[in-house]
């Protein structure tokens, strides 16, 4: 026979599998990296550039940083969006969990 898997069983499950992207995420970096080469002429080369103490640093990179530190600017992206469905995921269930509202004079009542 099976198991009737409940609309909470199905959220958890979902915030489960979320969980476990997490551990394969990669490096992260915040910043943006550009491709100058693709701008007007005479400029070449690639850039990073963040946001350190509210203001802007560039660094000028390697063909082979601009590779990894793109990649690990759209891991944090990633990162910041599956975060974001965790959070929704997570109230959600807490809310099912918790249908009826707390009062909290009941609660103080009993201490």
């Amino acid at each position: 026979m099976k198991k009737k898997i409940t609309p909470i069983d199905s959220l958890r499950g979902q915030y489960e599998d979320l969980c476990s992207s997490l551990a394969s995420t990669g490096y992260i970096s915040q910043g943006s990296v550009l491709d100058r080469s693709t701008l007007r002429l005479p400029r070449s080369g690639y850039q990073w550039t963040r946001k350190v103490a509210g203001k802007t640093v560039t660094v000028a990179l390697s063909p082979e940083q601009f590779q990894a530190l793109g990649q690990a600017i759209e891991n944090q992206r990633s990162l910041h969006r599956t975060i974001g469905k965790m959070e929704r995921l997570s109230r959600q269930i807490l809310f099912k969990l918790r249908q009826t509202p707390i009062d909290a004079r009941s609660c103080l009542r009993k201490f």
